[in-house]
């Protein structure tokens, strides 16, 4: 595959992205053990439930516990896609979208998480694609940044999650009309819905450049009038669980 052509959450160049299916092979015994991630104790841990429940109200406690139990298994996640998957965006990074009402969306988009104080990641990915015109070095360049120490601490990150579109996006209309979606997030053993508002960033905005430029390490060759959604996600109705094997 052309490296140009390769993608770490977020813009696959020429394809809809709601149909990308990752090329990984895992050995599935051996990943999900990894990819597991459980909160530390705190004594507020935000109990699993059934996929189906959907009147959930978690207590304040209960729901920063999920949130911080949902970015520690996004960043194993991550850096296993890097590490051993070539950056190509697994399942849990390409998350099924529905409505409140339960109508599907997508059946995924990619989503990036950035830490919460992004800028200084964004001026080295800006740096990195800037001083070079070759894809290849461009990517080697990328998986090396993001291989190293990027994912190892969840606390720096941020739960707003961004997304990115092209300039004619159906799905991105559609989520932008609604306002407000469902994301179902599921990979071996664990899966989590999470509920999320959405807006589009302006491009000023520190979320949009992140984004930008870290799909744009990956893929040079971005339209114009790409469009960059956030997703912010309600905690207090959101729900972790385990898939049936």
């Amino acid at each position: 595959m052309n490296p140009s052509r390769k993608l770490q959450s977020g813009f696959l160049a020429g394809k809809d992205i709601s149909a990308y299916q990752s090329p990984l092979v895992w050995n599935w015994r051996q990943m999900r053990r990894l990819a597991l991630v459980i909160a530390p104790a705190s004594g507020h841990e935000s109990p699993m439930a059934r996929k189906t429940d959907n009147n959930v109200v978690l207590t304040e406690p209960a729901a920063k516990a999920l949130k911080q139990q949902f970015l520690g298994w996004q960043c194993r996640i991550r850096q296993l896609a890097v590490r051993e998957g070539g950056g190509r965006p697994s399942a849990a990074m390409r998350p099924r979208v529905l409505t409140g009402d339960g109508e599907e969306v997508a059946p995924g988009i990619v989503v990036l998480i950035a830490e919460s104080e992004p800028e200084e990641s964004t001026s080295l990915f800006r740096h990195q694609f800037l001083k070079t015109q070759d894809p290849k070095e461009r990517y080697g360049k990328a998986l090396e940044i993001l291989q190293a120490s990027y994912f190892q601490q969840p606390a720096l990150f941020s739960d707003l999650m961004t997304a990115l579109f092209g300039p004619q996006s159906a799905v991105a209309s559609r989520l932008l009309t609604h306002g407000r979606c469902l994301l179902e997030f599921e990979e071996y053993a664990q899966g989590y819905r999470v509920p999320c508002s959405v807006a589009a960033l302006a491009e000023p905005h520190a979320f949009f450049q992140a984004t930008y430029w870290h799909n744009r390490m990956f893929n040079p060759n971005l339209p114009a009038g790409i469009q960059i959604l956030s997703f912010t996600p309600d905690w207090t109705h959101s729900i972790a669980y385990r898939i049936e094997e």
